[in-house]
């Protein structure tokens, strides 16, 4: 089967709602490919405290659940699929999502970003109850604690400098691959102590 559409949004995310939001709004009807995690990060977020327009909060899953009727309502579609190939080189863009061919005059990519977890027993039970891949959008809950930040590159050294702001303390792993002028700032910092990864 094969379909032409105006656009084709690849992922479902937040940049991927508002993309489909905006495109909708122009009648431009768009396709969202969901991709492997529906409603990106954000639909594993618990309490989600800095979003404008809730000022109690609003749970991560049904913020997702907002944005996507919204854009439902001006007329996005969205598809539980994945794409497995592309070819860019000529306008449609011909792309294959499933079994199925669909040309493209627009493609936008809003395919996020997945954290990076460790697979311990029972990780994923505890995401929101003490352990969380964004410092930006969690730090607050840690303040007064002591916590670990795993991993030794960029994010990771820029997720450790702006705990310090809250936490009492906190590890992080030295055998570092970062831009040296981040390690400087979190060696430096005086809550933050090495420890050295045995993995």
């Amino acid at each position: 089967m094969s379909e032409t559409r105006d656009v084709v949004i690849i992922g479902s995310g937040c940049s991927g709602h508002t993309a489909a939001l905006y495109t909708a709004r122009a009648n431009l009807k768009p396709l969202v490919i969901e991709g492997h995690e529906p409603g990106g990060q954000l639909s594993m977020t618990t309490l989600v405290e800095n979003f404008p327009g809730f000022p109690e909060g609003i749970l991560g899953p049904q913020l997702v659940e907002n944005m996507r009727k919204q854009a439902e309502r001006f007329g996005a579609e969205y598809r539980m699929a994945h794409l497995t190939s592309a070819d860019l080189g000529k306008r449609p863009f011909l792309l294959h999502i499933g079994v199925h061919q669909v040309h493209a005059q627009t493609l936008i990519i809003a395919s996020g970003a997945s954290a990076r977890w460790l697979g311990l027993p029972h990780e994923q039970q505890l995401i929101g109850h003490g352990v969380s891949s964004c410092a930006t959008c969690d730090g607050f809950f840690f303040s007064s604690k002591e916590i670990v930040v795993v991993g030794g590159g960029d994010s990771a050294m820029e997720e450790a400098l702006f705990l310090t702001r809250f936490a009492t303390k906190g590890d992080g792993d030295s055998s570092s691959r970062c831009v040296s002028s981040f390690e400087d700032h979190a060696w430096n910092a005086r809550s933050i102590t090495r420890r050295f990864s045995f993995c």
